[in-house]
């Protein structure tokens, strides 16, 4: 080894130091001592070894790994001259959660509502599923959840919204030479979602729900195109006359 100018000084050789070299020659392995140092549970240890791999060296330096600890290299790889490990300590459970699953939304034409009403025929229900997620801490830091495993316990059911294609009438006998523009513009200043102050009335007429429910129409008043308001509008003043609006009705007369 002298000869080979190796330094043998604390390492390993694969045959003993004393051995003859025969005549036919001899394979020889050598393992030269290197300096390791290792970073675990806040103290850092520096060690010579000839080890041939991070674990033997980690079993060297008195460190030992436990359950799912590893170290910031393959423990089974080769340790480096000046080369710094930190042991990562490593604890994990799992955690199951219900997680929302949302619903969708199927929109299918009705001939027979008028266009611009739509009427949600089926209330939409989320479903649920069952997901298992591992949870690590490594060194104290939890790391972000992974998910690992997931059932559907409960599948959604989706919303079914009814959308008007019929054509919405705009004449009523004994209403249609009246200003309704004028009308309009008194009760909303013309806004077809205006809405009053204590949420009562709304529309370009300032319809009540149950006033504009019984004329035909669904939903809120304020939520319907103005066509279909001042057609309702009409409805209203051939059962009523101007008596729905006390302060504009005078408007409706040119």
């Amino acid at each position: 080894m002298r000869q080979l100018g190796v330094r043998v000084e604390g390492a390993y050789l694969s045959v003993p130091r004393t051995a003859t070299v025969p005549r036919s020659g001899l394979t020889l392995g050598v393992r030269t001592e290197r300096g390791v140092t290792f970073m675990a549970d806040g103290r850092e240890r520096t060690i010579r070894t000839n080890a041939a791999t991070v674990k033997e060296a980690l079993d060297q330096a008195g460190i030992t790994l436990h359950g799912q600890d590893t170290t910031s290299v393959p423990p089974d790889s080769f340790p480096r001259d000046g080369q710094t490990v930190t042991v990562l300590r490593i604890t994990g459970t799992r955690e199951v959660r219900e997680e929302r699953i949302p619903y969708a939304t199927e929109r299918v034409e009705d001939a027979g509502l008028f266009a611009g009403t739509e009427v949600v025929d089926r209330v939409g229900r989320p479903g649920a599923r069952r997901v298992t997620y591992a949870l690590r801490t490594v060194n104290g830091v939890r790391q972000q959840p992974r998910k690992i495993a997931e059932e559907v316990v409960r599948e959604p059911v989706s919303q079914r919204v009814l959308v008007g294609t019929k054509p919405l009438p705009t004449s009523v006998a004994g209403a249609d030479g009246l200003n309704w523009s004028g009308l309009a513009q008194c009760e909303s200043g013309g806004r077809p979602s205006a809405t009053d102050p204590s949420g009562t009335y709304g529309g370009l007429y300032q319809f009540d729900v149950s006033t504009w429910q019984a004329l035909g129409g669904s939903g809120r008043p304020q939520d319907a195109p103005a066509s279909e308001q001042t057609y309702r509008a009409k409805k209203l003043y051939v059962q009523r006359g101007a008596s729905p609006w006390p302060h504009c009705g005078r408007r409706l007369e040119r």
